[in-house]
């Protein structure tokens, strides 16, 4: 089994959710999307496997968010707005079966493996 993951180190889902996988000794990709942004359409591709829309994946509580909020943008705006700033995106995000699940709560990502 293997898996990738959206991860942000600094996030305690994010460590928890990929603790979760290695102590179920899933062979996990570790993709740091803050240093290694999805393109966007890697991000509709995700949001396809997630059943979401791209507001259902954006952090409204970022100080990006907030400066975007008022320009009530549709999911291409809100994409763009995510490939640019990809402290929006939600996380973690696991990828296996060609399925994917946000970690939270971490157990999450069980219903894919």
């Amino acid at each position: 089994m293997s898996a990738v993951i959206y991860h942000n180190p600094r996030c305690s889902k994010s460590r928890a959710t990929l603790d979760l996988l290695r102590q179920r000794g899933v062979k996990t990709v570790v993709i740091e999307y803050l240093k290694t942004p999805p393109t966007a359409a890697e991000l509709r591709r995700l949001l396809g496997q997630l059943g979401l829309k791209a507001k259902d994946l954006i952090r409204t509580n970022e100080e990006e968010y907030k400066a975007i909020k008022d320009l009530h943008l549709d999911e291409d705006g809100l994409i763009a707005a995510m490939v640019k700033h990809p402290k929006l995106i939600q996380r973690p995000i696991v990828v296996a079966n060609n399925r994917a699940a946000l970690g939270r709560p971490p157990e999450n990502v069980l219903n894919i493996l």
